[in-house]
């Protein structure tokens, strides 16, 4: 989203503060995750060993992802489909909490998730909803993004 006028700018960052701008993403992380649905809190900040990278950290701020099992894949290896809802926005934020349980996101060098048994050039996280208030009506606005089709591709090879 991009603000074209001080006010949008200033409505917008100030539903990002008050936690009403709903994010949706579609994730693809390795194993089964369990429970089937859950809430990851675990604050998230800058990695003591590498600063390029984001941590889970006790000196991080506040963070919390909302995720929902949407399938199970067995072949040709372990893998769940999740949908994801960010309460916070913490930079990488669903990255570093699905590899911080034990479930990197597929295809994401930088988090433990690339592994040769799924072929993907890239994380596979989509950023897939989003809703917001408009800045000048105060009308609900949700827009809906379909999933890209190389990440298409790959949950055609699992099914």
């Amino acid at each position: 989203v991009v603000a074209r006028t001080d006010r949008a700018y200033t409505s917008l960052v100030e539903q990002l503060s008050s936690r009403t701008v709903s994010r949706g993403y579609c994730a693809l992380a390795w194993g089964h995750v369990d429970p089937p649905r859950g809430v990851i809190d675990a604050p998230i900040g800058r990695s003591d060993r590498e600063p390029t990278r984001m941590a889970v950290s006790d000196h991080g701020r506040e963070a919390r992802t909302h995720y929902v099992v949407e399938r199970v894949f067995t072949e040709p290896t372990d893998a769940s489909l999740l949908t994801c809802h960010l309460e916070t926005g913490r930079t990488h934020q669903i990255r570093v909490h699905l590899a911080a349980i034990g479930h990197p996101v597929v295809g994401d060098d930088r988090y433990r998730g690339r592994r040769a048994k799924i072929e993907v050039d890239r994380p596979f996280l989509h950023a897939a909803t989003l809703a917001f208030d408009h800045p000048v009506t105060g009308e609900r606005m949700a827009f809906e993004s379909p999933l890209p089709a190389d990440l298409a591709a790959v949950l055609a090879i699992l099914r």
